[in-house]
C-alpha cells in the first residue's frame, strides 16, 4: 500500500492524467517509441507520478524531461532512459 494520497506534493494534478495508458517499459511499444526534443510526453509506468513533460534533449542512452511539476510527484526535471518515456497519443492531446 502506497503513501496517502494528500502526502504527496502534488495531489491533484492540473491534467486528466488518468486518461494516458499505462505502457511499461518492458512493452515492446515502449521499446520502439523516438521522442525528439520540443515532443510532449509522459512517465509510461504511471503517467500521475510525473505528468506531462517537454523533451528538453537526448542523448544516445537518455531523454531529459521538464515536467514541470505537473504530477503528483512535483518533479520538475528528470533523466529518464528511453522507454520510459512513451509521447502523448494524438487521440488523447484534447482531452487531457
Amino acid at each position: 500500500m502506497g503513501p496517502a494520497p494528500d502526502t504527496f506534493p502534488n495531489p491533484r494534478p492540473p491534467y486528466r492524467l488518468e486518461l494516458l495508458p499505462v505502457v511499461p517499459p518492458f512493452y515492446r511499444r515502449a521499446r520502439a517509441n523516438e521522442v525528439a526534443a520540443g515532443e510532449l510526453v509522459y512517465y509510461g509506468p504511471a503517467p500521475a507520478f510525473y505528468g506531462i513533460g517537454e523533451v528538453l534533449g537526448r542523448t544516445e542512452k537518455h531523454v531529459l524531461v521538464d515536467f514541470r511539476g505537473t504530477g503528483q510527484l512535483g518533479v520538475h526535471q528528470e533523466t529518464l532512459e528511453p522507454q520510459y518515456v512513451m509521447p502523448i497519443p494524438d487521440d488523447r492531446v484534447g482531452l487531457i
